[in-house]
């Protein structure tokens, strides 16, 4: 493997470590997923260059999904501040009306 791909996969690790042991607030929660989520972008970008694959449909419908995602995570955030005045996900029991 090359080291750009290493770098990635290993950010990936990172984030997800992150996101498994840091996950308190909301905030850093969302936070770790688009970093895995830009992990995997670059990862499939690079990859897509090294292998000689004209087509970067995949990688693009990653980026959307990632963008959609951070949405409706920004969302959630403000919904969960705005009615129960925290973004402690300890605090929060968004399954109960």
């Amino acid at each position: 493997t090359s080291p750009t791909n290493l770098l990635f996969t290993f950010s990936f690790i990172i984030f997800t470590v992150g996101f498994t042991f840091r996950h308190t607030h909301l905030l850093s929660a969302l936070l770790c997923l688009e970093g895995m989520m830009l992990s995997v972008f670059l990862l499939m970008t690079a990859w897509s260059l090294n292998s000689n694959i004209s087509s970067f449909i995949l990688p693009l419908t990653v980026l959307t999904l990632s963008a959609c995602e951070a949405g409706i995570g920004l969302a959630l955030l403000i919904a969960s501040a705005r009615t129960h005045n925290t973004a402690n996900l300890k605090n929060l029991n968004l399954l109960q009306c």
